[in-house]
This record gives C-alpha cells, sequence and structure tokens, in this order.
C-alpha cells in the first residue's frame, strides 16, 4: 500500500499531492505540514492506498481544483 498527502484549498478546490513509498511516510509528512500550517483555509490529510486513482475516486472531494507541483 502507498501513502498519499493532500493538501486542499478549502476556499479554491486547488491542491497539492504528495505521494509516498509507504503510509508510514505520509503520515510523518502530513503531522510535520500540519505543524507548519499557517492557513485555516489548508486542510492537509494523509491517506492509503493502491494508488492514487483509487483515491481520485474515493475522495473525489480533493480533486475539483487544479493540481499544484508535489511539495517535496
Amino acid at each position: 500500500m502507498r501513502g498519499f498527502v493532500i493538501q486542499f484549498n478549502r476556499r479554491t478546490g486547488n491542491r497539492r499531492v504528495t505521494e509516498f513509498a509507504t503510509p508510514h511516510e505520509a503520515m510523518e509528512y502530513r503531522l510535520q505540514m500540519d505543524a507548519e500550517r499557517v492557513d485555516e483555509d489548508i486542510e492537509i490529510v494523509a491517506l492509503i492506498s493502491e494508488s492514487l486513482e483509487t483515491v481520485r475516486r474515493t475522495h473525489s472531494r480533493y480533486f475539483t481544483g487544479q493540481e499544484l507541483p508535489a511539495s517535496r
């Protein structure tokens, strides 16, 4: 299983998706990003899935706006 961290802007719908080899790496990154977050409109989630396509289907609300480049 892979790990995915999505930084989702609730105002604009834009998102940044970062993929990780393991769920553990994704969770560590999410916690780091959450600690550094200054904009309350940014929602940060860590998800575990077989693929990004599955995440797109199961969490479609995060995929309404533009894709921003990964930050790592």
